[in-house]
């Protein structure tokens, strides 16, 4: 709707020089269209509860004043056609208060007026006007009242006494001078009324063209505001004088220059001040909907005004201040989005941008073209053209029928007189000569907002085709030369500007460069292909070639060209633009268009003609000038991946999501279903197979950390290659067209370097171009796959080979983990912010961006990523803060997708193997390529695979076995092994259809290795092996279908009628046999799963049991070892891999004689006495020349290693830095002997460091004493164990652990702890309850072991005997007076030394000592002076650990102290002879006790201050008591002991 407002505000009137009774006054005021009184219109809006108008409004009455003030507003609705005689009318009354006869009420005292139009402008603003005492003369109104009309009689002399102010808000008058100028200079050339008067000044023909020129000039000075409410009707007139520009005089006056000028800088104007308000492209919506719903092009037929027309002020049809919001539909920036295929009519219809259709410009371009290649066709629809005609016409005469602001098509008539010449130019044409020959301040305005202008010559050019019937001819004919040359200049010099400025104007260059993208993806549309295609090679020369070098910022020169050939690719018939079937022969031009006739359905019936298959697979001359786009998009990708490039995540992320939308685009498009057509599609993409391959060591590694899972395995040197860059200086100039100066590039090149740094991928890109890597293979024409990996070298499938496996990885199904889908959305989130801050510190984002960017919704900003990065937004989808907020119905979705793109990716790998291995069937090298293969397959039975698949994967995998035996069981032993524990694992499978496969697949490789040589010790040794891994590490192991699957087995072997008299039938039995057995001891496992000690008692005890075989013994040593590391108990584990490489090394000296390898297990002593039992000595021990036996990867030189290198580093965890000494001693020889010096430096400095910690303070393991009693335990029963604990266990901890298992296990009642540690009396125990006894031991040692266990270590390593100390008295208490308190000794030795292989060990013999009371004393008192001579001798010194031990031993407070020993025992010589060496040792310990006493006191003595003299004088005084008291005690020796010895008799001379 017009708004055509005008508020009135009387303000004051100064009556106070009047004569007469005028002191009560108030203002009438109206709206006068003439002079007469009865003109005045009923305009005035009326107040609430009154009538809706009023042709009169009066202000309050301010009694008894002359001069008034009044608050009053006068609100009017005017009309939108004024003439110089409306005018406001002011009556002033003086009222009556008092009735008296013969008196008025109201008496008129003077009058004013306001004449509402002056030179064509409505008038505003505030007034001081004279007031009239007569009623004004006729013809008044169009004179104001400051013109000294004669016979007029005025109030104060003619002074302005009344002041008043008039406010406008309307849409038909702009109230600025410059907009008011400028639109009555066109309406006087439309008019073509000369001579006008303008103010002062008379316009003629002479000098309108000057006085034109001049108010476009002065549009840069009106008020933004008001160009914005009137920016459609200004840009509609600027536009009309460039296309139809006027003829004066005769003469055409050209005022195209002017006028984009005017156009370029306030289209700046507009964008900078309303920053805020723009879509997220960058785009005025204010701009951008003048574009889409008001531009068309004017016509030149003659149509009649309509009556009334030609006052410039009338209302517009469509008010400008109306901002419509954006339609949604289809981006064409975003190729995820398919479009249905339309006619060119409907294309036509969203270019020209009807009211009625949905429209939109989401990404800087207007179409989307739905059947190109019939844009030419001869007929079309006259339905639909018709329908586009009439809602033109109508589009026409609904804005025409207005003021001619408005109105965008004018009439012939009005622009001139009949016989004046029309002059016409097309608004594209003079668009492309302005941009192009403008400068200074203008070419930057227009650079500012490319945009705008490009969009307004796409949509010239689509109404100039469709309105003069040009859509039926050639493209090569539809636009002038002339022209053709002006687009070409324009690219070239904005392509220029893009390369000089992108580091100095970061945003502009930005937009600049989408902008133009959009423009030339349009052009596709409209202009020759070829044409367009030699623009976008223009480009890449500017952009690409001359800065590529010299660039201080290569990476943003390559994110810009990243963006451009996105979205130029993003056209619609992006693939025809390719010419998919064409043969790769060079054509004339980049891209010829193709026929117009061709249908879509046509484009891909041709076959592929007979050509080098290796040139369609490489980005060579031919691909990129065959398939232009397609090549131009591969060759970035691949120099953003190169390994040596600086490419950042950012330019990955670019890179990689442009070809995966456009794949995507493809995969939804319904136009590409067939098959044959998708294979056309696929050789656009297929040098992106050998791109990836190279990119295989960037990839982010998605398989699992093992140590033979080594992803660059096949990252070699290849010898015959001669140029190891990826995409040379060559191909780069190629890009633009150039020719190579040699014949190919080589895309297999493998680094030269092994180490060198990489720019690794991140998980998101890795896994993207992973996905488009295998839609490429999937839709790929197999003959051409096979016919390309059959001129590959070994080292380039096995790369291929390699890329399949890390395929596998990637996509491997992982289940409903709704936490780890939260994580995920967090890291995305922390990725989000990474990029955000890299903006920050690079500086190309500043707080006020920051704050716009918000202002339009936007998340991210090119160059870094134009895509968004967080997958989620409050808004969009629930706030998930914890797993508990996950929409299940959701994650039920996301695991039936991820499941699919699983099956599918590991079906598009099994097809891919199998082409594979038909094209390296025929081959000599094909052994090396068919390990590679099956590993690949079985890498892909490891995961976690559909039923699907894995059908189809047996069935690949049996064949390859049935086809090529030789791989399992001649070559490589570890596949065998693989296989094996593959298909054990698939055999206890809950799906039956996978049990059923993975059983017949597994006889069949018995049956196999039995027809090779009539048994299959290596099947069935591999089949146990891997059933012991299997149940020893797999918590998911079903048992029941397992046997199930062995039942399946048993009977194929029965059923088999050819091997029926063979001994294979009664071997396999014999196997399932040993199967059923090693399932039963897993049973007991599973029972005792909570139970650590049980279950590695268990493992050891099955361990125990292969001792004879030892790759099972090894493997379950592993499977040991991997239990404790995860319980965290490092020196088990230790011990178990030393087992392990003792194992080896016992099997490899009876292979072979190697000086520097280890003699068996014996070399193994020094780390553990243990080790022995590892020795193979007993008759029934397997040769490991046997088939089958020792074949694992760990009976080798390596293996060995590898088993010392994991005990090194479990012992390094365990802080038992001296074992690990002891290891290299083994390993250093090996390593010397094969000259691997870089091993010898590194295993010195893990010594280094080793020693280093040695003198950190280390704890080991607390241990205790279990006995376990009662009928419940089983085996157990009356067993008795030393457990080992962690560091620091107190008693109370393991006893509540102990407790609390065995009562969850027996029940609350059962468990009973003994809480003594006396001997157990079977008999007086309940037989329905469990007993546990807990007592904490001490490792003991003998007088001579103490001498070589001199350090914490050694006290602590290698522990065998244990002691506890039980105190009693002979009448049953357990303590008593000093004279009869005995003590117990307990000593226990156990089977094996700790630390062991497990963390209880059982108690093989216990021996008691007693002690008697003097004993005791004796015992306590060397504790007493050992304690004191380390408190003295204490480096460094601890003076409160000293007086704390002194205050103990001289203290006068102590109860059973020194003093009382000495008196108890010493005070009279003992009865008993056979105490007198007790009493002698005692007194000789208080002897020695005195002297440490006395060297304490000397030592505290100087470690003192002044504050503790007291303290140490009142030491020093109980001292002295405590040596006279002992004094006669310790002096009286026993006679007996002193007898003097006999002297010897000296023989008598003779």
């Amino acid at each position: 709707e017009s708004l055509n407002l005008l508020y009135v505000y009387p303000q004051s009137v100064n009556f106070s020089s009047r004569q007469g009774s005028v002191r009560n006054i108030a203002v009438k005021v109206q709206f006068m269209a003439g002079e007469d009184p009865s003109q005045a219109m009923p305009v005035i809006f009326g107040k609430s509860s009154c009538a809706e108008f009023y042709k009169e409004a009066y202000t309050q009455v301010i009694y008894h004043n002359k001069s008034p003030e009044f608050y009053e507003e006068v609100k009017m609705k005017i009309p939108a056609n004024l003439t110089d005689n409306h005018h406001l009318l002011f009556t002033f009354y003086h009222i009556s208060c008092q009735t008296k006869q013969n008196t008025p009420l109201e008496t008129p005292v003077g009058y004013t007026w306001i004449p509402l139009m002056q030179h064509g402008r409505l008038r505003t603003g505030s007034f001081s006007l004279p007031v009239s005492v007569d009623k004004p003369p006729p013809s008044y109104s169009v004179l104001t009242p400051d013109v000294q009309l004669p016979g007029m009689k005025w109030v104060d002399n003619h002074k302005g006494v009344f002041n008043v102010e008039v406010k406008a808000a309307s849409s038909v008058h702009t109230q600025d001078p410059h907009l008011d100028k400028f639109f009555t200079l066109v309406y006087v050339l439309e008019e073509y009324s000369f001579p006008y008067r303008l103010k002062d000044v008379i316009i003629t023909e002479a000098n309108v063209e000057a006085e034109l020129k001049a108010s476009m000039a002065a549009l840069k000075g009106a008020l933004l505001d008001t160009c914005v409410r009137f920016l459609h009707q200004l840009m509609s007139k600027l536009i009309l004088l460039i296309v139809h520009p006027p003829v004066i005089a005769g003469q055409i006056v050209n005022l195209g220059r002017a006028a984009f000028e005017a156009m370029a800088l306030l289209v700046n104007q507009i964008h900078k001040n309303l920053e805020g308000n723009q879509d997220h492209h960058g785009r005025n919506n204010l701009l951008s909907s003048y574009i889409h719903y008001c531009f068309h092009l004017p016509t030149t037929e003659p149509i009649s005004p309509p009556a009334g027309f030609g006052i410039i002020w009338k209302a517009t049809a469509r008010p400008t201040s109306l901002l419509l919001s954006r339609s949604k539909s289809i981006s064409n920036s975003n190729p995820d989005l398919a479009s249905t295929p339309a006619t060119p009519d409907e294309e036509v219809q969203r270019i020209i941008g009807s009211k009625v259709l949905s429209y939109s410009l989401p990404s800087f371009s207007f179409f989307h073209f739905s059947s190109l290649p019939s844009l030419s066709s001869s007929s079309s629809p006259p339905t639909i053209t018709t329908i586009v005609l009439c809602s033109l016409t109508g589009l026409q005469a609904s804005e025409r029928a207005c003021n001619r602001m408005s109105a965008f098509i004018e009439t012939a008539s009005i622009l001139c007189p009949p016989s004046r010449q029309i002059a016409k130019k097309l608004l594209h044409e003079e668009l492309a000569l302005q941009w192009v020959v403008s400068s200074s301040t203008v070419r930057e305005a227009s650079l500012q907002q490319a945009w705008f202008f490009f969009q307004l010559m796409v949509k010239s050019m689509s109404h100039h085709l469709f309105l003069s019937s040009r859509l039926d001819m050639p493209r090569r004919q539809r636009f002038p030369d002339r022209f053709v040359d002006d687009i070409a200049a324009l690219v070239c010099a904005i392509s220029a500007d893009i390369a000089s400025r992108y580091h100095k104007d970061v945003e502009l260059v930005e937009r600049l460069n989408s902008s133009l993208a959009f423009f030339l993806n349009d052009l596709l549309s409209l202009l020759d292909r070829g044409f367009v295609f030699n623009l976008v090679r223009s480009y890449y020369k500017q952009v690409h070639i001359n800065k590529l070098h010299t660039a201080q910022n290569p990476n943003s020169l390559t994110a810009l060209r990243m963006d451009f050939i996105r979205i130029v690719c993003s056209h619609e018939h992006y693939v025809t633009l390719n010419l998919p079937c064409a043969t790769l022969s060079p054509p004339a031009s980049p891209s010829p268009s193709t026929s117009s006739t061709t249908s879509q359905s046509s484009a891909f019936s041709c076959h592929v003609q007979d050509q080098g298959v290796v040139s369609m697979f490489e980005l060579s001359v031919p691909f990129r000038q065959q398939h232009f786009l397609s090549g131009l998009l591969l060759a970035e990708l691949s120099l953003i991946l190169e390994p040596d490039g600086e490419g950042v995540f950012f330019l990955h992320k670019k890179a990689i999501s442009a070809l995966h939308s456009l794949l995507c685009s493809h995969d939804a498009d319904p136009r590409y279903t067939d098959p044959q057509v998708r294979s056309h599609i696929a050789q656009l993409y297929l040098p992106l197979i050998p791109i990836v391959m190279e990119t295989l060591g960037q990839l982010y590694d998605f398989t699992d950390p093992s140590p033979q899972r080594v992803r660059h395995a096949s990252v070699l040197v290849d010898d015959n290659d001669p140029d190891n860059g990826t995409i040379s200086q060559s191909v780069a100039m190629a890009i633009a067209g150039s020719p190579l100066p040699h014949s190919k590039a080589n895309h297999f090149t493998l680094p030269s370097v092994a180490g060198r740094q990489c720019s690794t991928l991140s998980a998101e890109c890795s896994r993207t171009l992973l996905v488009c890597f295998l839609w490429v293979l999937k839709n790929a024409d197999a003959g051409l796959l096979e016919r390309w990996i059959s001129d590959l070298s070994v080292p380039q499938i096995n790369r291929l080979l390699d890329l399949l496996h890390l395929c596998l990885s990637c996509f491997e199904y992982k289940g409903k983990k709704a936490l780890q889908r939260i994580n995920s959305l967090t890291f995305k989130k922390s990725q989000d912010m990474k990029a955000r801050l890299e903006e920050a510190i690079l500086g190309t984002i500043g707080a006020r961006q920051e704050m716009v960017r918000r202002c339009r919704g936007t998340t991210e900003r090119s160059p870094y990523g134009g895509q968004e990065n967080v997958r989620w937004r409050k808004n969009v989808t629930h706030w998930r803060q914890n797993a508990d907020r996950v929409d299940k119905s959701e994650v039920e979705q996301e695991s039936v997708v991820d499941g699919n793109l699983a099956t599918e990716a590991a079906l598009i790998a099994l097809d891919t193997l199998e082409v594979i291995v038909k094209t390296v069937v025929m081959s000599e090298l094909k052994e090396s390529v068919l390990v590679g293969v099956l590993r690949v397959l079985l890498h892909s039975m490891a995961g976690n695979q559909s039923a699907l698949f894995l059908q189809h994967c047996f069935s690949t995998q049996r064949a390859l076995v049935y086809k090529f035996p030789e791989m399992l069981f001649e070559e490589d032993t570890e596949l065998c092994a693989d296989l094996c524990l593959r298909l054990l694992r698939h055999c206890s499978s809950s799906v039956s259809s996978i049990r059923s496969h993975a059983s017949s697949s597994l006889y069949l490789l018995m049956r196999q290795n039995f027809e090779i040589g009539n048994n299959f010790a290596r099947v069935k040794m591999q089949v146990t092996m891997s059933l012991s891994s299997l149940v020893g590490t797999s918590m998911k192991f079903n048992e029941e279908h397992l046997r199930r699957s062995l039942k399946t087995i048993l009977t194929y072997a029965e059923d088999d009628l050819e091997l029926r008299d063979s001994p294979f039938p009664e071997q396999v039995q014999d196997l399932v046999f040993n199967l059923h057995m090693i399932l039963t001891d897993t049973v007991k496992m599973k029972e005792h799963q909570q139970d650590p000690e049980m279950l590695i008692d268990l493992m050891y005890r099955i361990a125990k049991g292969y001792q004879n075989s030892p790759d099972l013994r090894l493997t379950w040593l592993q499977n040991m070892a991997g239990k404790h590391s995860e319980r965290g108990n490092h020196a088990e584990a230790a011990h178990c891999l030393v087992h392990s490489a003792a194992l080896v090394a016992e099997y490899l000296s009876m292979l072979e004689d190697c000086r520097y390898l280890p003699i068996g297990c014996v070399s193994f002593q020094s780390i553990s006495s243990n080790v022995l039992e590892e020795s193979a000595v007993s008759d029934d021990i397997l040769s490991p020349e046997e088939e089958g036996i020792c074949s694992g990867k760990y009976f080798s030189e390596s293996g060995l290693v590898g088993l010392l290198e994991q005990a090194a580093a479990s012992f390094n965890m365990a802080a038992m830095y001296e074992a690990i000494n002891e290891v290299y001693k083994i390993l250093c020889p090996i390593h010397e002997a094969n000259r691997d010096f870089k091993k010898l430096a590194s295993v010195h400095g893990k010594l280094q460091d080793a020693f280093n910690k040695v003198y950190n303070q280390r704890m080991f393991g607390t241990y205790f004493r279990v006995g376990l009693y009662g009928c419940r335990f089983g085996d157990l029963d009356e067993q008795e164990f030393v457990y080992k604990e962690p560091s620091i266990t107190k008693l109370a901890e393991i006893s509540h652990r102990l407790e609390e298992f065995y009562s969850e296990r027996f029940g609350d009642d059962v468990v009973v702890i003994i809480k003594d540690s006396n001997p157990v009396d079977k008999n007086k125990l309940d037989p329905n309850k469990a007993y546990l006894q807990i007592t904490y031991v001490e490792p003991f040692f003998d007088t001579y072991e103490l001498k070589e266990r001199i350090t914490y270590f050694d006290k602590n390593y290698n522990l065998r005997t244990f002691m506890y100390c039980t105190p009693f008295t002979l009448d049953g208490r357990a303590h008593g007076d000093l004279h009869e308190q005995y003590k117990r000794k307990t000593i226990l030795t156990t089977s094996h030394a700790f630390p062991y292989i497990k963390t209880r060990i059982n108690v093989i013999h216990k021996e008691e000592i007693v002690l008697m009371p003097m004993e005791v004393a004796i015992e306590d008192m060397q504790k007493k002076t050992q304690e004191l001579a380390f408190a003295t001798h204490q480096d460094p010194a601890d003076p409160k650990m000293l007086q704390m031990v002194l205050q103990g031993c001289v203290g006068t407070t102590v109860n059973q102290g020194p003093l009382e020993v000495a008196q108890v025992f010493l005070s009279e010589i003992p009865e008993d002879p056979k105490l007198f060496r007790h009493h002698n040792k005692l007194r000789l310990c208080f002897k020695d006790f005195s002297k440490r006493c006395e060297d304490a006191l000397r030592k505290n003595k100087s470690l003192i201050g002044p504050d503790q003299k007291e303290y140490h004088r009142e030491l020093e005084r109980n001292y002295t008591k405590l040596r006279e008291a002992l004094f006669p005690l310790i002096n009286r020796k026993i006679p007996q002991l002193y007898r003097p010895l006999p002297l010897p008799t000296t023989p008598t001379q003779r």
